[in-house]
């Protein structure tokens, strides 16, 4: 299916941007460019060659030697080349299997990795594109700086594969892994969320449908909505005079021929301008970050939920997830909730766009761990606690209220699975709960 201009643009960068693709690429091109033009300047300006001290390149007019050192470092490049692909595989498969296979997104959109094949694929590319100009016939030419910039990049690339192990060996430690999603997480929600909550902020008020939302818009393909471009919605419902809402929200999965938007005056809405409604949608086979807060709790979910199980039984990387999980928790309810209803004019609904509220971000948060961590004393009392540290940052008595069912549930569930002493230190942090006092390991 046919998608906007700017939601396949976004798509195509958001892919680019966190792919092993764009980044390595241009950066081998930069450099390959590089190693032309200068070489080709370096001909037509032969007094270039006069400011390369002689220490650097003694052999100015060997052009053997510096067909060498450029075949030498391409060769020597392209063998590193195959190591790291090799050390990257491996972390790949190790993060698959030990964490969950969600979380490779993370490790396919890091940076270093992507600049790390930049560099040696560029000081590749480089070295190839200057290997011409060293010729010994029909006239010998040697391109002394070219070559001196090729053995500059050669220690440059050392120290880079140095740096890249360093990296990965600390990317591949869940602790580092839990704190980026997180990181990911929050930007997400600033993007989402960009104003601050206000005190006792009332929910977002809304007018009534101007009229039955009766006509439906099926989707034309199965998979995650990934974006929803919601200008572009509220721009078309405006131009057809209707009013749309979108009956899944971004995360979900959407089969096709399953109503994706309900409509009001389903006589304005013929099938191209159904299929332009669509198109403002991204749907993919795999859900992202763009728009995703959810996605990034569920990366967080299964990477606790795996080392609390019996074949792990790794409470300590649970503890650290659920801790992660309390900053996200926190950074939403400092933000002011997602915008749902949109007008244009005002005070003409014209696009509905659902998001999840904090209750179901709290149940996605921590109701599995909970279910899965009732015979664990640690877990259970981190999750109070985690509860604790969430209800000192807002004032509002629902939420505060509802952080308090929580607790009494995860006792409620403990019971019967804990000895004694550990159910009585989860009434005590409880009672701290209820009193609002800061909450102590």
């Amino acid at each position: 299916m046919a998608r906007s201009v700017p939601v396949l643009f976004r798509s195509a960068l958001y892919a680019f941007r966190g792919g092993f693709l764009i980044r390595p690429f241009v950066i081998a091109l930069t450099l390959g460019a590089l190693g032309a033009i200068l070489s080709s300047l370096e001909e037509q300006t032969p007094a270039i060659s006069s400011f390369v001290p002689d220490v650097l390149f003694p052999s100015h007019a060997d052009p053997q030697v510096a067909q060498a050192i450029l075949t030498d470092i391409a060769t020597s490049v392209m063998t590193v080349v195959s190591i790291v692909f090799a050390i990257l595989l491996m972390t790949l498969t190790l993060a698959s299997t030990q964490f969950s296979p969600r979380i490779l997104i993370s490790f396919v959109r890091d940076r270093v990795t992507q600049w790390t094949l930049g560099v040696f694929l560029g000081t590749f590319s480089y070295c190839i594109a200057a290997l011409p100009a060293a010729r010994s016939l029909p006239y010998p030419f040697v391109p002394v700086a070219t070559v001196t910039g090729a053995m500059l990049l050669a220690p440059v690339c050392v120290g880079w594969l140095i740096y890249f192990i360093h990296h990965i060996s600390n990317a591949i430690s869940v602790n580092h892994i839990v704190d980026r999603i997180r990181r990911e997480t929050e930007l997400v929600i600033d993007a989402l969320m960009p104003d601050q909550r206000r005190p006792s902020q009332l929910a977002e008020a809304h007018g009534a449908f101007p009229e039955k939302l009766e006509f439906v818009v099926t989707s034309r393909q199965s998979g995650y909505i990934r974006f929803v471009d919601i200008d572009r919605l509220r721009t078309l419902a405006k131009s057809y005079r209707v009013c749309l809402r979108l009956e899944r929200r971004v995360g979900h999965f959407v089969p096709e021929g399953v109503a994706l938007i309900r409509a009001s005056r389903g006589d304005r809405i013929a099938e191209e301008r159904a299929l332009q409604l669509l198109a403002a949608i991204d749907i993919g086979p795999a859900r992202t970050m763009q728009q995703d807060v959810e996605f990034g709790i569920v990366q967080i979910v299964d990477i606790a939920l795996r080392a609390i199980s019996p074949a792990v039984n790794d409470p300590t990387t649970a503890i650290s997830c659920v801790d992660q999980l309390s900053c996200i928790l926190i950074r939403w309810l400092g933000r002011a909730p997602p915008r749902s209803y949109f007008y244009d004019p005002p005070h003409i609904l014209r696009v509905v766009v659902p998001w999840i509220n904090f209750n179901g971000l709290l149940d996605l948060a921590f109701e599995q761990i909970r279910h899965y961590s009732v015979a664990d004393a640690a877990v259970s009392l981190r999750l109070m606690r985690a509860l604790g540290d969430i209800a000192s940052t807002v004032d509002e008595p629902p939420i505060q209220l509802h952080l308090l069912e929580r607790g009494k549930r995860l006792i409620a569930g403990c019971a019967g699975r804990l000895q004694e002493d550990d159910l009585e230190r989860l009434r005590q942090r409880l009672s701290m709960l209820e009193s609002g006092t800061a909450l102590e390991d």
